[in-house]
């Protein structure tokens, strides 16, 4: 029997707001199959089997080519986006899915979610933005409007996709993208996962955006959501049902920005607080991602992830980048790139040679060969491109 599949991602530390969200979905729709991909090392079993998922999906699962250079060239946070579309895939070829939803594992659902899954019925590709009314002060313009610019106008939180032709073909081109050009690069016009899927209203039939204010309420749209109710009667927006609330960048930004001062939302964030709370399997897992250190216990910098996606002969000579010893990616490091890469090496050059090898990798036009292979991407010169060719390359590129 045909049922709707919903999965998150996340790495160890953000464990504790998995184990919410999904418990938050068992409340809501019982009757859901739920998944748990991890995008780090695998917690323990104990910690796993405290989730609450149906099925746990570990990387190696997921088809992904090369995935040990593959995931050394990402952060943590690109490596979690840029599986979202790979889990989808896999859900959406599945014989008893009738749909994949995808959820933020730092998402609680306060109220069924009747109005995705009956667009669904119609629509291949649901999305909702960031935003659904302008802003009407020269701060919310600059907070929201412009950040949503950069970042995307559909939050990629959330995204429901039907296990149709069109929907399997969406979530195919989506694959391609992320695994070559996941990145946190705003500068180049790239950030993860979310910039991508701005096409997908443009490239793809039966797109619906949804503009219920009660679906991915968050900070970034609080400004011009009221939130009502209590956690005892339910919590409304505008009006109408709270769905799903968007917790995002809770505990980094004041609490004010994240309620938008509004108490309804203040007391729906001292709930989830109290829902997030570490059980003891939780706080074993140890707090060092998996992939952000090589294998001597030494940290991985961004300028070594780099480079080394840049340089596909580097890539071939060391095809398991996190080893260490001699002979490794680590020792050719450490013998060459202060050769090659010098401005790296100098504090007042070294963002800026940050930023151009973010621009090689994202402006480059040699690699059409190698997109859907598997393959590395071709080789970037060691010494990185002329200010004029980079120009030159913005210029037709924009």
């Amino acid at each position: 029997m045909k049922t709707v599949h919903v999965f998150t991602v996340a790495a160890g530390n953000y464990l504790p707001k998995a184990r919410a969200l999904l418990a938050s979905l068992r409340r809501q729709h019982p009757d859901w199959r739920l998944h748990f991909a991890v995008s780090d090392a695998p917690p323990s079993d104990e910690a796993l089997a405290g989730l609450g998922a149906d099925e746990i999906h570990r990387l190696d699962s997921l088809g992904i080519p090369n995935l040990r250079r593959w995931a050394f060239s990402h952060t943590l946070i690109e490596l979690a986006t840029a599986i979202k579309p790979f889990v989808l895939k896999k859900l959406l070829a599945r014989e008893d899915c009738e749909a994949a939803i995808y959820l933020d594992p730092d998402i609680a659902v306060m109220s069924p979610m009747s109005e995705v899954a009956g667009t669904l019925k119609t629509a291949d590709i649901v999305l909702t933005p960031h935003m659904t009314a302008p802003e009407q002060t020269l701060a919310g313009i600059v907070a929201n409007e412009i950040s949503t610019m950069q970042h995307g106008i559909y939050n990629l939180g959330f995204i429901a996709v039907a296990a149709r032709d069109e929907g399997r073909r969406f979530a195919q081109w989506w694959s391609d993208r992320t695994y070559r050009y996941c990145r946190e690069d705003i500068p180049d016009g790239l950030y993860t996962d979310q910039r991508w899927v701005d096409f997908a209203p443009a490239f793809f039939d039966r797109v619906k955006v949804l503009r219920s204010p009660g679906l991915n309420a968050a900070p970034w749209n609080l400004s011009t959501r009221e939130m009502g109710g209590s956690l005892a009667a339910g919590f409304t927006v505008d009006g109408k049902p709270l769905v799903f609330f968007h917790f995002s960048q809770l505990g980094v930004m004041p609490d004010a920005r994240t309620t938008g001062g509004q108490a309804a939302a203040a007391e729906l964030v001292a709930w989830y607080r109290d829902q997030t709370t570490a059980t003891a399997a939780e706080k074993a897992i140890s707090p060092h991602y998996a992939f952000g250190r090589f294998d001597d216990g030494s940290p991985i910098a961004m300028e070594q992830r780099l480079v080394y996606r840049a340089r596909p002969d580097v890539q071939r000579a060391h095809p398991d980048p996190f080893a260490a010893g001699d002979g490794a990616y680590l020792a050719w490091w450490k013998a060459h790139a202060r050769h090659e890469y010098p401005k790296l090496f100098n504090a007042d050059t070294r963002a800026a040679e940050m930023q151009h090898l973010m621009a090689f990798l994202a402006y480059r036009r040699d690699a059409e060969d190698i997109v859907g292979d598997g393959d590395v991407q071709p080789a970037a010169p060691a010494g990185g491109m002329t200010s004029r060719a980079l120009n030159f390359i913005r210029k037709i590129s924009r």
